[in-house]
């Protein structure tokens, strides 16, 4: 990454569906910022959510390209899927792999009308988990956190599960915006690298640390007008946070992309996993076997 040097009207500007990292060296901190536009309305377009739902996964999908951003092989996927009861939600899954990012929400419609946007997830879901799996393309290849759908947000039970499962101070930024014919959603990630601290008995010492209250205090003075304005490049949005560090470090993270990898070769190979019997079962009368693809609302016709 290079320095970040020049006064923010030099700043190369970041247009939507492309995150930048950024890294504040003195602070031990790195960073993540992401505003999504035309792939966000390509996913929420393939199904008529309620209002409640679409802004759950729209905030779903903002924060697991901020999550996905931190891998850095390709072929690595990030995933997050919620599997609850006794609320409007019952599934939610999104994933990102190589910049592709989808996501999916089964829920109950007539509940989740009744809802207003923002709803907490105790109103969304009811009870249930949220599990966050990291399938890496190197060693130690795929490790999995499960933390409770608790708090007022997607992004806070994912700061929870920073906590919980990798001792990593995390803060994330989210802002929604999906009235119009152009829905946004933006948000920031910003975590507290290790400095010698290791293992939960230490993480206090992170979390009290000055050089990350700084930050994090800073991170958090962030305003949704900021993060949704398509005028305020994201570059500015770092400079307007840290213009007083010593040094800022930037680059551009892979343009976003909406990735269903759904397709009749991927069925076949799914479908050649069960006996003939059974494949001769899911057999419709004109000797096509139907697969619904949830991500993308789409049919397909796999012939055995």
């Amino acid at each position: 990454m290079a320095p970040m040097t020049t006064a923010p009207e030099n700043l190369r500007q970041t247009g939507f569906d492309q995150p930048i990292h950024f890294a504040l060296p003195d602070r031990d901190a790195r960073g993540r910022l992401v505003r999504l536009g035309p792939v966000l309305q390509e996913i929420l377009g393939t199904h008529a959510y309620p209002s409640a739902v679409a802004h759950l996964l729209a905030e779903a999908i903002t924060v697991c390209a901020l999550m996905g951003s931190l891998l850095k092989d390709e072929g690595s996927q990030l995933t997050m899927q919620a599997q609850a009861k006794g609320g409007a939600v019952t599934l939610m899954v999104c994933d990102y792999r190589d910049g592709e990012v989808r996501g999916y929400a089964d829920c109950d419609r007539e509940k989740a009308a009744e809802l207003s946007p923002g709803a907490p997830l105790s109103v969304l879901f009811g009870e249930g988990h949220l599990a966050v799996t990291f399938d890496l393309a190197v060693k130690p290849g795929r490790y999995q956190g499960i933390v409770p759908l608790e708090g007022s947000s997607i992004a806070e039970a994912v700061e929870g599960y920073f906590v919980q499962s990798e001792q990593l101070p995390s803060l994330i930024r989210t802002a929604i915006r999906l009235d119009g014919d152009a829905p946004v959603a933006a948000g920031m990630l910003l975590q507290h690298l290790p400095d010698g601290e290791e293992g939960r008995e230490r993480l206090h010492v992170r979390l009290d640390h000055p050089e990350w209250q700084h930050a994090s205090t800073m991170a958090a003075s962030l305003q949704d007008e900021e993060l949704l304005d398509p005028d305020l490049s994201l570059e500015d949005i770092v400079w307007r946070l840290y213009h007083e560090e010593r040094e800022i470090l930037t680059e551009q993270g892979p343009a976003l992309s909406r990735g269903c990898r759904c397709s009749v070769i991927h069925f076949e190979n799914v479908l050649a996993r069960f006996g003939k019997e059974d494949r001769d079962e899911m057999r419709s009368d004109d000797g096509f076997i139907r697969v619904d693809c949830a991500f993308c609302s789409r049919e397909f016709l796999v012939e055995d």
